[in-house]
C-alpha cells in the first residue's frame, strides 16, 4: 500500500511541475521551460530513489512489483522532461 501512494505521489509532483512549467511562460518562456523540465526531472528520480529504497526492504514479487513501478516513474519524468525540453526548443525557434 505504501508503494502505491510513493508512485502516487510521484506521478503528482511530474504533473504538478509540468502544470507550472506551462503558467510561467511569459517572459524568458525558453529558460523557464527548460527549467521547469529539470525540476521534472529532478523530482521524478527522487521519487524512484526513493520507491527503490522501499524495494530493498522488501522482497520477492513485492519487491520486484515496487522496483518497476519506481523504473516507469523515473520513465514517465523523463518523457515530461524531454517535452518540455523540445518545447523551449521550439520557443527558442520562434523568437
Amino acid at each position: 500500500m505504501k508503494a502505491i501512494n510513493t508512485s502516487r505521489l510521484a506521478m503528482i509532483a511530474v504533473v504538478a511541475a509540468g502544470s507550472l512549467g506551462l503558467a510561467a511562460c511569459n517572459n524568458k518562456a525558453d529558460d523557464a521551460t527548460e527549467q521547469q523540465a529539470d525540476a521534472v526531472e529532478q523530482s521524478s528520480d527522487s521519487a524512484a530513489d526513493a520507491m527503490r529504497d522501499q524495494a530493498d526492504q522488501m522482497t520477492g514479487a513485492a519487491s520486484e512489483a515496487v522496483d518497476e513501478k519506481a523504473d516507469a516513474v523515473q520513465a514517465a519524468g523523463e518523457a515530461k522532461s524531454d517535452a518540455l525540453e523540445e518545447k523551449a526548443d521550439r520557443i527558442k525557434e520562434q523568437h
